[in-house]
C-alpha cells in the first residue's frame, strides 16, 4: 500500500464542512475522470487470465515516458491483432508485434518493446502457465512481477493500481502519482484518508482520476469548477 506521510487526520477528526468539500471533489473527479486506463484500453477487468494479462501488457505499455493515450491505443491495437494471452504473444512474431505497437502510434519504444513482450510472454507461460493468477496466489507479486521483462516499480505500481479492483488484498493501492493528484486537488494526503471517501468498488477509478489530475492542471480546474458549480 503505498503511502508517504505518517502523519494524517483521520475522518473523525476532519471538520465537517471540509469533509463535505471534499467528498463533493471525489464525486465529480470520479463522474469525469474515473474512468480506469484498463476500460480506456477495452478491457473488461476480471479475476481471469486474458484479462489480467492484458492489464500487464498495458502496465508495461503505460511505463515507458509516453503519453497515456498513445500506450492505451498500442494495446488496443495488440488486441486487435490478436495478442490477447501470453501464449498468442509469444507464437505472435517479433515483426506482427512491433506492426501492432506501431499501428497504435507507439513507435519510440516500439522494437525494445516488441522484443519484451516476447520474451515475457514466454517467461509467464514457462514459469505460471500463462495465468498470472498463480503469480497472485506465490505470495509476491511485486517481486514475480519484476520478473518480466520491461516491467519495473513503476510497472509493478501501475497494475496493482488496476488490479486492485478484482485483486482487493492491495486495496487500497494509491501510489506516489496518485497521491500527487490528490495534493493537487487538497485532498487527503494518505491512502486510507482517500479511501474512507468512496466505496471499495471505486478505490481503482478514483486512482485513474488521480493519475490523470497528476498529469494534468486542466484536469484538477476542470474538477475544482464542477464541484464549487
Amino acid at each position: 500500500m503505498a503511502n508517504t506521510r505518517t502523519k494524517s487526520r483521520t475522518a473523525a477528526t476532519t471538520p465537517r464542512s471540509e469533509r463535505a468539500q471534499q467528498q463533493a471533489v471525489v464525486r465529480e473527479l470520479l463522474r469525469r475522470h474515473g474512468t480506469t486506463y484498463a476500460e480506456d484500453a477495452g478491457i473488461t477487468l476480471r479475476d481471469t487470465p486474458q484479462p489480467l494479462y492484458r492489464l500487464l501488457v498495458l502496465s508495461l505499455l503505460l511505463s515507458a515516458r509516453i503519453r497515456a493515450d498513445i500506450a492505451v491505443a498500442a494495446a488496443r491495437a495488440l488486441s486487435r491483432a490478436g495478442m490477447r494471452d501470453p501464449r498468442r504473444m509469444a507464437d505472435a512474431g517479433w515483426q506482427q508485434r512491433v506492426d501492432a505497437l506501431g499501428e497504435g502510434g507507439y513507435r519510440r519504444y516500439d522494437e525494445r518493446t516488441a522484443t519484451q513482450l516476447g520474451r515475457g510472454a514466454e517467461l509467464l507461460l514457462d514459469r505460471w502457465g500463462g495465468d498470472l493468477r498463480r503469480m497472485r496466489r506465490s505470495g509476491d507479486v511485486a517481486a514475480a512481477l519484476r520478473e518480466v521483462p520491461g516491467i519495473g516499480p513503476l510497472g509493478v505500481s501501475i497494475f496493482l493500481r488496476e488490479a486492485q479492483a478484482v485483486w482487493p488484498e492491495y486495496r487500497p493501492w494509491l501510489d506516489q502519482k496518485a497521491l500527487q493528484g490528490a495534493e493537487r486537488l487538497g485532498l487527503p494526503s494518505s491512502a486510507e484518508e482517500l479511501a474512507g471517501l468512496v466505496r471499495e468498488d471505486e478505490l481503482a477509478p478514483l486512482a485513474a482520476g488521480l493519475v490523470r489530475v497528476a498529469l494534468g492542471k486542466d484536469v484538477a480546474e476542470d474538477v475544482w469548477d464542477a464541484a464549487r458549480g
